[in-house]
């Protein structure tokens, strides 16, 4: 099982769309807390649609709760603007985390030194003069990535 791992997202719709991924890839989502929204939000339902029900979703108080979790994942890569390696070079495992930051700020400096420069990878893109991609975005591509590595869970 591929984890996805939302650290303190801020936008509902981004969140329910990755939520309606994790549930058609039979990923599972984590929720990072404090969430911008709340988890009853209309934009966060309406992104999920009814996927949101089938999905396996777990959310922790803090960084420190999601990592002493039973249902945390054994590795974690780190999405980062920050990163030196690509996600395309990283060999992808069942069982792997992939850790987004917030749509504000990423994740604070003292999670990003939790991970080696091994472990922080950007997805790369042809316009430098541009930050990011948007967090579903890039949520989607890295899952879909790692699927395709690992492979996608019989229906």
């Amino acid at each position: 099982m591929l984890h996805l791992v939302l650290y303190q997202p801020r936008i509902a719709p981004n969140t329910g769309n990755i939520g309606r991924m994790c549930a058609v890839t039979k990923s599972r989502l984590h929720l990072i807390h404090p969430l911008g929204f709340q988890i009853t939000d209309r934009h966060l339902r309406r992104a999920g649609m009814d996927y949101w029900y089938s999905l396996d979703v777990h959310q922790h108080e803090n960084w420190e709760a999601f990592k002493a979790s039973p249902a945390a994942p054994r590795r974690l890569w780190l999405f980062t603007t920050h990163g030196a390696r690509s996600f395309w070079d990283v060999r992808y495992e069942d069982g792997d985390g992939l850790v987004m930051g917030n749509e504000e700020a990423g994740v604070p400096e003292c999670i990003h030194a939790e991970f080696g420069s091994e472990r922080r990878i950007k997805i790369p893109h042809a316009n430098g003069a541009l930050r990011s991609l948007n967090l579903s975005t890039a949520a989607g591509i890295a899952c879909y990535e790692a699927l395709r590595q690992i492979g996608l869970p019989a229906s």
